[in-house]
Formats: structure tokens, C-alpha cells, sequence
């Protein structure tokens, strides 16, 4: 039987020096029956006709305007033809048999839907990276996080999360999904533009009856940062309003009325603590990003944006705070945060 096939899939914007940087690693995947495209969200830069005059065996989708990382994917995707997607940012290294452990992981289990690799960082080679870590979680008040990255610690790599388990979400940043479940889905939600959109995917995946998986037997190396810079305006504007509609849309209605008017008081402490010391931006950006929430909630958002609720306990999910557990009581890894799952 012939080896399932595998699309790895770049999507870039104005990135041609990730792609002249990282290209070369992908293109050395020792996974067979593998195809590796670049779709291309308008680029200003040279990188369509770099890749046409050095790359020619990586095939080029042609988007018609800078969609943003959720609509960039979601339009380059439906001209391409695959078992399997890899949805890879540009500034990340890969390791030649990362295919290999995520294929045998969805052959063998029909249940899981998406997975991720062990995600480092690509400048410290032994330190988990931001986007993703060893796989995505949630707490049970929306806050993100990952197995061996709690807010902004990174823990080092000691094998401590070699362990194949589900999780909440698979980080966007090299997302192994099936492609027919990623069409039938509806694909990454187009509203968020980028951040989080991942997670939100993954929430329908779950509510769909289906499970995300972390993979930490393939490894990868991320840049991170790479396209919008950390503490950027437009990034936490996007990081704040994306969380909050994520949960409106598939957190249980009662649930989602008094978790986010509980978030948006956490949300105004710390915006008001970064302005009594001096940080306006980020302050405008939370206001901005609670103004921009309630104008979808009440105005722009689409019939059927609140899904169906399926009754089951999620991968990845934490019953409690983990602000609480990580700014109050100190705990600063996933292992004591997590303790067990309780």
C-alpha cells in the first residue's frame, strides 16, 4: 500500500530570507511521498521569483492579496490535493524524519484529527519554543499555554514531555492535520487574521467528536517572532480579541456569559497595570481588542458561529486558573502547574 501523501505547506509574506535559510531542510524530509508548497500572500519582496529561479521543484500557490495567516491558508489549501497538510511557518528548521512519526501516529489512530512536533527554540537548541512547546493547552478561563511553556518561561528539553498524549491545540506554527477533516471543518477561521487561530481550529476538532495530539518523536526548530515582532501593538490587539471570541463560540452559552465578563475584568488589571507603568500601547490594544470583541459579538459575526457543544472531557484542558497558579502560588512549569491533571 502505497505510503500516505503529505503536503508540507509554507505560507509567506515578504519572508524570503526564512525561505532561502530554511527551505533547504525541508526540502531534505526523507518522508517519500511528500510534495513541499509555498503559498504566496502577495509578497512585495523577491521571494516568488527566488523560489521560481533556485527552488524549482517546490510548487507556488499564488494568493491575490496579503490574506493574513488564517484566509492565506484557508485559499492556498484548496488547490492543493494531500492526505495529509503540514501547515509550516518559514522560519522553521526541521530534522530529516519529522514526517515519519506524525504519518504512523494518525495511521494507527483514526480518532486523532491533528498533531504537532516537539517544538525548540532555533537560537537555543535545548529550550522549548514559545509557539507550541510540547504541545498546546488551555485553562479553564481561555489562557494558553503548553507542556514546557507557561506564559513566558520556556523550560529546557529534558525528555520530560517525550510522551505521545493528547492535547488542547497544535501549535500553527507546524500543525499535521488531516486534510479532508481540515475542508470539512471550514478550515482556520478567517476573522482572526492570525493568532490563535490554531486553537480555535482545534476546539472545533475536538467538539467534532475527534482528538489533537502531541508527536514529540519528530522535532523541529522555530525562529518565532518572525513576522510580527513580540509586544507589537497589532499582536496583542489580535492575541486579546481572537481569545475572547474564541470562546464565545464554543464555550456552552452560560459558560462563555460569565468566563469572559470574568476575563474582561482580567484583562482591564493588566492593561491598567502596563499603563501605570508607562505602557499606553499595550493599554490601547486591550481596550481596542475588548471594543473590537463586542462589535463582532453584537454586530459581525456570521449565523452559525456558535457550534454545537459535544458532552466529553477535552485533551489538554485544565480545570483551574493557571495565572493563579503561576503568578500567585509560584509555580513556574508545567509539571507542578498541571500536577497529574487535576
Amino acid at each position: 500500500m502505497a505510503a500516505p501523501r503529505v503536503s508540507i505547506v509554507i505560507l509567506n509574506w515578504n519572508g524570503q530570507n526564512f525561505l532561502q535559510q530554511f527551505l533547504p531542510s525541508v526540502l531534505a524530509t526523507t518522508y517519500n511521498n511528500k510534495e513541499v508548497v509555498v503559498i504566496d500572500n502577495a509578497s512585495t519582496d523577491d521571494s516568488v521569483s527566488y523560489l521560481q529561479r533556485h527552488w524549482p521543484t517546490v510548487r507556488i500557490v499564488q494568493n491575490k492579496d496579503n490574506y493574513g495567516f488564517a484566509q492565506g491558508y484557508n485559499e492556498g489549501l484548496k488547490h492543493i490535493q494531500a492526505d495529509y497538510y503540514v501547515l509550516l511557518n518559514s522560519d522553521v528548521e526541521v530534522t530529516p524524519n519529522w514526517i515519519d512519526g506524525m504519518v504512523a501516529l494518525l495511521e494507527k489512530d483514526r480518532t486523532i484529527a491533528a498533531c504537532q512536533p516537539k517544538i525548540l527554540q532555533y537560537a537555543q537548541k535545548d529550550l522549548f519554543e514559545y509557539a507550541g512547546a510540547a504541545g498546546g493547552w488551555l485553562d479553564h478561563l481561555g489562557y494558553p499555554f503548553a507542556r514546557g511553556r507557561i506564559f513566558d518561561v520556556c523550560e529546557k528539553d529534558e525528555g520530560q514531555y517525550d510522551t505521545a498524549e493528547p492535547i488542547f491545540w497544535a501549535s500553527g506554527a507546524a500543525m499535521f492535520v488531516r486534510a479532508n477533516l481540515y475542508h470539512a471543518l471550514g478550515g482556520l477561521d478567517e476573522y482572526f487574521f492570525a493568532h490563535q487561530e490554531e486553537i480555535d481550529f482545534c476546539w472545533r476538532v475536538q467538539l467534532a467528536g475527534y482528538r489533537v495530539f502531541a508527536c514529540p518523536q519528530s522535532v523541529v526548530y522555530h525562529v518565532g517572532g518572525g513576522t510580527l515582532p513580540k509586544g507589537n501593538a497589532r499582536k496583542v490587539f489580535l492575541n486579546f480579541r481572537n481569545n475572547l471570541v474564541m470562546m464565545a463560540k464554543n464555550l456552552p452559552r452560560w459558560e462563555a456569559i460569565w468566563k469572559i465578563s470574568y476575563r474582561f475584568w482580567l484583562d482591564y488589571i493588566s492593561a491598567f497595570k502596563s499603563l501605570l507603568s508607562g505602557q499606553k500601547t499595550y493599554y490601547r490594544s486591550v481596550m481596542k481588542a475588548h471594543g473590537a470583541f463586542l462589535k463582532w459579538l453584537f454586530v459581525t459575526r456570521k449565523k452559525g458561529s456558535f457550534l454545537p457543544k459535544k458532552k466529553g472531557e477535552l485533551g489538554g484542558y485544565l480545570h483551574k486558573s493557571v495565572v493563579w497558579s503561576y503568578f500567585v502560588k509560584g509555580k513556574k512549569t508545567f509539571t507542578e502547574i498541571v500536577d497529574n491533571k487535576r
